[in-house]
C-alpha cells in the first residue's frame, strides 16, 4: 500500500471529500486551472469544493470528481469490498 493509498476510503463530511479531491488533484501534478479547463468547471467552484462547501452542487462536485479519475461507490456502512454493478448484474442473471 502507497500513501497515495491511504488516502482513498469512506468520506463522511463536504471537508473530507474536498481533502481527497485536492490530495489526488495535487498527486497528479494538475493545477486548478488545469482541472477547470479539463471539466469547465469554474477555479472558485474547484477551489470552494476542495474546501469542503457544504452546498457545493452535487452535479458539479460528481463532474469534477470524475474529471479528476475519481469515482463515488455507494455501499452499506462497515462493507469492506466495494461492490461493482457488473458484479451486481452477474448476481442477478438467472
Amino acid at each position: 500500500m502507497t500513501d497515495e493509498d491511504s488516502l482513498y476510503g469512506a468520506v463522511q463530511t463536504a471537508e473530507e471529500l474536498g481533502r481527497v479531491a485536492r490530495t489526488h488533484r495535487k498527486h497528479r501534478r494538475l493545477t486548478l486551472e488545469t482541472v477547470s479547463g479539463l471539466g469547465n468547471l469554474s477555479t472558485r467552484f474547484l477551489s470552494e469544493f476542495e474546501r469542503g462547501k457544504e452546498t457545493a452542487e452535487i452535479g458539479k462536485v460528481l463532474k469534477a470528481l470524475r474529471t479528476l479519475g475519481l469515482e463515488v461507490i455507494i455501499q452499506p456502512r462497515g462493507r469492506t469490498t466495494p461492490v461493482h454493478r457488473a458484479d451486481q448484474a452477474r448476481e442477478e442473471t438467472p
